[in-house]
């Protein structure tokens, strides 16, 4: 493989990758949602809750599980095959060990987290890990090479035969455990599919210089990701450990189905951003450019979306699980505001990574982090699972906000270019939120509420996407030129 780019522009790579990886990301998230409601309806919030409790701990432990050197793939500007052993080598030896350790731990997280019963559910969704680390170069190369297509097709099996597999074996009476088997088995069939589909041949090898540079280079990505991990998610440890599974399961339900805005519309832009990035880095205004263009596009469609869920919380939980799970409605009004807010940090996470600021990002989630934990302990106990999630969106807003506007400040994105990109979105997303908020206080249907919330929602992500047309053919133009090697 060669160092030098395709004859194919960055720009037409990029802009044909991030199709593939919205088209993919759409279809995945509308399926899971789907199955993840006939799931949550058909195993209730206890079982749901005690599966919530081993898939917090396999997100905990993939949050770090290569070291953070797969990153380092998207960014080597050499043949990524020159360091591809290397990184295997460290990704399959520290994933086999973590797996170990929840293997033999797993009672005791079980417990910690609220439910023992938890821990053979744990033990069996823990060979996701060592899978993980398995393909982590071949999917970073993959990013690298913008293989979108292919990895649609590897993500839509993954999900789809997963997916199918749970709602088989809890339908025969296995409970959690047939969400982890079937989870397990699709994950070993896609991890098959991205090997198959690498650019690099997959081989194990040992570099001692290469060694050094990647974990140099990862290891503070990594310790970035064990406090992205529990800034992200000590909400649902504080939840499982204080109040229980059930409460968990209220809980985590509400977390994803807030989250669902982050995936449609964060996670294809990531796919390709860090490359494309990475492509135009050499020019430092340019670059910033492309930035706030991007967190326009994305603001424009998320947050309009993620405040209409806020405000219509409660109608939306009713039409979409169930009165059941009405509970989760109290977490789910401050968590979709959340979700907004994630979607702006996780774009400026990714950029200052590729301009080489991964020490910034672990100073602001390891002060959030200290700064969330605390207050959640508080208040968990007397204001229940409401409680919890606001003290993440305050504490986001208040502490993590300014955090990363100080640090893009730092290497050339403004404040004033920031607010310029985000201001209409935020104005539309506030009357969303009211508009929500107003349905669900005077419209008696769940069904009226929650749609009338979010076609207004909707109408508004388009008309600001109309204003903003502009913006994404000139995030392609960009992207036109490669940084030389």
């Amino acid at each position: 493989m060669s160092a030098e780019p395709t004859p194919a522009s960055v720009a037409q790579r990029a802009s044909k990758a991030f199709g593939w990886s919205f088209g993919n990301t759409l279809v995945l998230r509308l399926g899971t949602l789907a199955i993840g409601i006939a799931l949550a309806r058909l195993l209730g919030p206890e079982e749901f809750g005690i599966f919530a409790i081993a898939m917090v701990t396999l997100m905990a432990v993939l949050s770090f599980n290569e070291l953070g050197v797969s990153l380092a793939v998207i960014r080597w500007r050499d043949d990524p095959a020159t360091i591809a052993p290397t990184v295997n080598t460290i990704a399959a030896v520290s994933s086999a060990l973590l797996t170990a350790v929840v293997l033999f731990g797993a009672p005791w997280l079980s417990a910690m987290l609220g439910d023992g019963r938890a821990a053979p559910v744990v033990q069996v969704i823990s060979l996701s890990i060592v899978l993980n680390g398995l393909v982590a170069t071949s999917a970073a190369v993959m990013q690298r090479e913008f293989l979108q297509r292919q990895r649609t097709i590897a993500d839509q099996v993954n999900t789809w035969l997963g997916a199918g597999l749970s709602l088989l074996l809890v339908l025969l009476g296995w409970g959690a455990m047939g969400l982890a088997v079937g989870r397990l088995i699709a994950s070993i069939v896609f991890a098959a599919m991205i090997l198959r589909w690498s650019p690099v041949p997959y081989r194990f090898g040992w570099n001692p210089a290469i060694a050094r540079r990647l974990v140099r280079f990862g290891l503070p990505l990594a310790a970035a990701s064990i406090i992205v991990f529990a800034s992200g998610y000590a909400d649902q440890v504080v939840v499982g450990s204080l109040l229980g599974a059930q409460a968990l399961g209220f809980y985590v339900l509400a977390f994803n189905l807030a989250a669902w805005p982050v995936s449609i519309f964060s996670l294809p832009l990531r796919a390709v951003a860090p490359a494309a990035f990475s492509a135009i880095k050499a020019e430092p205004e340019r670059v910033s450019r492309t930035f706030t263009r991007v967190l326009a596009i994305l603001s424009c469609v998320a947050v309009p979306v993620c405040l209409a869920a806020s405000g219509a919380a409660v109608p939306v939980i009713e039409f979409v699980y169930g009165p059941a799970w009405l509970p989760a409605a109290e977490p789910l009004l401050w968590l979709a505001a959340l979700a907004a807010l994630k979607i702006w940090f996780e774009l400026s996470y990714d950029y200052l990574v590729v301009v080489g600021r991964s020490s910034a990002v672990l100073v602001i989630q390891g002060v959030v982090f200290a700064a969330a934990l605390p207050l959640m302990l508080v208040v968990a106990t007397p204001y229940g699972l409401g409680g919890v999630a606001a003290v993440q969106c305050i504490v986001a807003l208040l502490i993590a906000a300014p955090l990363y506007l100080a640090s893009l400040g730092r290497i050339g994105v403004t404040v004033r270019a920031v607010l310029a990109a985000i201001a209409a979105p935020l104005v539309a997303g506030l009357l969303a939120w009211t508009a929500g908020w107003v349905l669900s206080q005077t419209v008696a249907s769940s069904f009226a509420a929650a749609s009338a919330a979010g076609f207004l929602a909707v109408v508004a992500a388009g008309l600001l996407c109309l204003r903003h047309r502009g913006d994404l053919e000139t995030l392609l133009a960009a992207m036109r030129s490669r940084e030389a090697s």
